[in-house]
């Protein structure tokens, strides 16, 4: 019995690819992303994916896009609820761990460093770049909000490749670093004015 293809919309196809790429990703690690793989997974030929993507990297660069997109958007909201006093600066810090951990965008872009695609960062960047630029329209205080970034996505992306080794080595709990960073980023709030959890900043 053969099995008849859904046809989809260019737009359908291309989101169900980077769906299946999601998903491969978290399953196997950033090597297991392939136009093959993804191909399989959907039901669609390789031909149908070399189209959308243009190539195996364009396909990878597509996702790691993707996955800023997502994470950025979740970031925004928990900022957003910060600043409203109605939720604490540790869950904006664990959204920003997850996405490079758990979502591997941080072992994506790693690999794709290491296996020539110098651009691999410029997705996330440039994501990151409109989150502060979109938190910042009603933020006339800026520079403490771009080194707040900084600071959280360079830890969370460290975090996310030598994190565990690292916290054994020095027999600190695999939470540390999150607690760190949580701790540093309330510091920052209240040193600028802002709230987090219902709390003011302190006078000077």
């Amino acid at each position: 019995m053969s099995i008849v293809k859904r046809r989809l919309s260019p737009e359908h196809s291309r989101a169900a690819a980077l769906e299946a790429a999601r998903d491969l990703l978290i399953e196997a690690g950033p090597q297991a992303v392939t136009l093959k793989a993804v191909a399989t997974r959907i039901e669609r030929t390789h031909a149908n994916l070399l189209h959308h993507f243009g190539s195996a990297a364009g396909l990878q660069k597509a996702l790691i896009a993707s996955l800023a997109e997502s994470v950025t958007a979740r970031i925004a909201t928990a900022v957003l609820k910060i600043r409203a006093e109605q939720g604490d600066p540790r869950e904006v810090v664990d959204l920003t761990f997850d996405a490079f951990d758990e979502g591997g965008a941080g072992a994506m872009a790693s690999w794709m460093i290491l296996t020539g695609n110098e651009d691999a960062l410029d997705p996330i960047l440039e994501a990151i770049h409109n989150l502060v630029d979109e938190l910042g329209e009603d933020h006339h205080d800026d520079v403490p909000l771009q080194e707040q970034t900084l600071s959280l996505v360079l830890t969370a992306l460290g975090d996310a490749l030598l994190g565990g080794p690292m916290a054994n080595a020095l027999g600190l709990p695999r939470e540390k670093a999150r607690e760190i960073a949580a701790a540093q980023l309330r510091q920052s709030m209240a040193a600028h004015g802002q709230t987090g959890s219902g709390q003011a900043a302190p006078a000077s």
